[in-house]
């Protein structure tokens, strides 16, 4: 066997690392596994995108974290996926996650437990990085077999059409110009984002790698490239900075991030950016020549300052989706997120708590002990008929509250075995877990 070589699955299929030997075959495999429904040839954007991945330095990401499974019969590759590390912040406090990508296997060999086995390594491989968490985007369920919960908002826009696109007056001159970053803009476009980073309850941190990375580091037809575009004053002044894809989103053209320094008014600066999406829109509907821009759409979680002063502008609201979170020591990353939970109760009507909270997730449990405030204790605890606790949680709900994806009461209303016991309970839940928005930036 290989030195790559992770385990023997038997049937001539093994499981290993890949090497660089492997990646014409990577990216030929999960350009074609992972093609949209009914298309007919392979995604370029995910064939760019692997050979990115295999090819171009990757700051948290080497090509040994593919791993796949390869018929020795055949020498084919037949499933596969990776793990790409990231840092995160929940209220502003840092911690690591391992993001599964890239998830795939040959229709032939599905129903084996291929991406199982594959997500029991990838999962030790996380832990041993640190990481206090996983977070994946995918199809609706399937992800749940891992120990995964959708308890994280994904996605929200707004949506508008050339109606809305606001028109310039004869003779009036753009107030605010879009141009390219450069490297030399980094530092203000990291300052910017980390200010507006600052809505969101889990955000995505990104470092000077990072940001070199997102302005030269992935391919033009990278499906996860992004165009990064100062926005300048009248005088050359940077006020902010656009993100936007590299093509049209099936006629549409989506701003991904947008965000202001603080003390510019959105309500001065959107007009230029809305006239910029739609000209750019109008040039990629000219290269492509199979698509024409139908709308343009700031693609930029549920919450955003622009959806409030373009509201009237913006008429379409997509349905919103959400990440796959797994949290593997529930205890250990309450305790690490503690001094956001003891602000939030600074801040609430139970200020200074003393006491415990014991939460139900009907086969093992939860307590937190207060004192004066402070968070002193966070332990696994045992739930039985007798001792229900002060709260439940079926499952892996709680980790919707968790995350400020749903209320209290909007868990209450979807499970009747989601419970309080007293006033107490509930009003200590809803002091530390409020509903919350967020939008994390994916970097792959």
């Amino acid at each position: 066997m290989s030195q790559n070589t992770i385990q023997d699955l038997g049937d001539g299929l093994i499981l290993r690392r890949a090497t660089v030997a492997d990646t014409e075959e990577l990216v030929a495999f999960h350009a074609d596994v992972l093609r949209d429904p009914g298309a007919e040839e392979p995604d370029e954007g995910v064939m760019v995108w692997v050979r990115d991945l295999m090819t171009h330095p990757h700051p948290t990401f080497d090509v040994g974290d593919f791993t796949l499974v390869e018929d020795t019969h055949s020498r084919a590759i037949v499933s596969s996926l990776c793990l790409i590390s990231q840092t995160w912040s929940y209220g502003g406090v840092k911690f690591g996650v391992g993001r599964p990508e890239l998830v795939g296997t040959h229709p032939d060999y599905r129903q084996r437990g291929l991406v199982r086995t594959q997500f029991e390594v990838i999962h030790e491989w996380s832990a041993q990085r640190g990481e206090k968490m996983q977070a994946i985007t995918g199809i609706p369920w399937y992800y749940r077999q891992f120990g995964y919960e959708m308890g994280l908002t994904l996605g929200g826009a707004r949506v508008g059409y050339q109606p809305q696109v606001p028109k310039l007056k004869d003779g009036e001159a753009e107030t605010y110009r879009l141009r390219p970053a450069t490297a030399a803009d980094l530092p203000f476009l990291a300052q910017v984002y980390e200010h507006g980073s600052g809505r969101s309850l889990v955000a995505c941190v990104r470092d000077e790698a990072l940001w070199r990375y997102e302005l030269s580091g992935r391919s033009k037809k990278n499906v996860n490239r992004r165009e990064l575009r100062v926005i300048e004053a009248e005088k050359g002044e940077p006020v902010g900075f656009l993100a936007h894809p590299t093509v049209l989103w099936k006629e549409r053209m989506g701003a991904t991030v947008y965000e202001l320094k603080s003390g510019i008014s959105w309500l001065a600066v959107t007009p230029s950016v809305v006239r910029y999406l739609w000209a750019t829109g109008q040039e990629y509907a000219a290269q492509d020549k199979k698509q024409e821009i139908a709308a343009f759409v700031f693609r930029l979680g549920m919450e955003h300052p622009v959806y409030r002063v373009f509201h009237d502008r913006l008429p379409h609201t997509p349905k919103p989706y959400a990440w796959y979170v797994r949290v593997p020591n529930l205890p250990g990353f309450v305790q690490h997120v503690a001094p956001v939970l003891e602000q939030r109760l600074a801040e609430s009507p139970l200020v200074g708590h003393t006491g415990d909270l014991k939460i139900s997730f009907y086969r093992d449990g939860l307590r937190l002990a207060f004192e004066a405030g402070r968070l002193v204790a966070v332990e696994p605890w045992q739930p039985t008929p007798q001792k229900g606790g002060d709260a439940a949680f079926p499952d892996l709900t709680f980790l919707q509250l968790l995350f400020g994806y749903r209320s209290l009461a909007e868990l209450k209303h979807a499970f009747a075995d989601c419970w309080t016991t007293n006033d107490e309970a509930r009003a200590l839940l809803e002091a530390l877990f409020s509903k919350h928005a967020s939008n994390v930036w994916r970097v792959s």
